[in-house]
């Protein structure tokens, strides 16, 4: 019986193929923003998800479910809990839609307003960190440039 050649140990991983993927890349850059978002919005109580709901009512006084579902590709039955569990918080509250008597428009509370103003300008801090390495010009460009993926 022929004596098996021993399986050569991996000194340097070869990463070429993977970091030649726009997702492998993306999905790497996003673990660390993420991570670090993770810990800094802990103090408020927030998952990317909830910081994402909470800005765009911030930033869209009476925006609807429906608009919030489609903008954040949510399902529907996730964003009810959410909304809840927000409103339970006292950070937004339900107002009746002033065109469309069916549907309900959020708002955010006082403390919902201070809250996320305290959270977008962390989030604004460790998105600065994060690209530290890049110029002004080039966070641009790295905005633009993945916003053509998905819009």
């Amino acid at each position: 019986m022929p004596e098996k050649s021993p399986v050569p140990a991996v000194e340097n991983v070869k990463t070429t193929y993977l970091e030649s993927l726009i997702g492998y890349n993306a999905r790497r850059a996003a673990l660390v923003i993420i991570d670090a978002f993770l810990q800094k919005m802990a103090v408020y109580g927030l998952r990317p998800v909830d910081f994402s709901v909470l800005s765009l009512i911030h930033h869209n006084p009476g925006i609807t479910s429906r608009q919030l579902c489609a903008t954040l590709n949510i399902q529907p039955p996730n964003l009810v809990g959410m909304i809840k569990s927000l409103e339970n918080r006292s950070l937004l509250t339900r107002r009746p839609h002033p065109n469309d008597g069916r549907a309900v428009g959020l708002h955010l509370t006082a403390s919902g307003q201070e809250l996320m103003h305290d959270a977008e300008r962390t989030a604004q801090e460790l998105e600065s960190d994060a690209a530290s390495r890049l110029t002004a010009a080039e966070r641009k460009t790295l905005i633009r440039l993945l916003q053509k993926i998905y819009l």
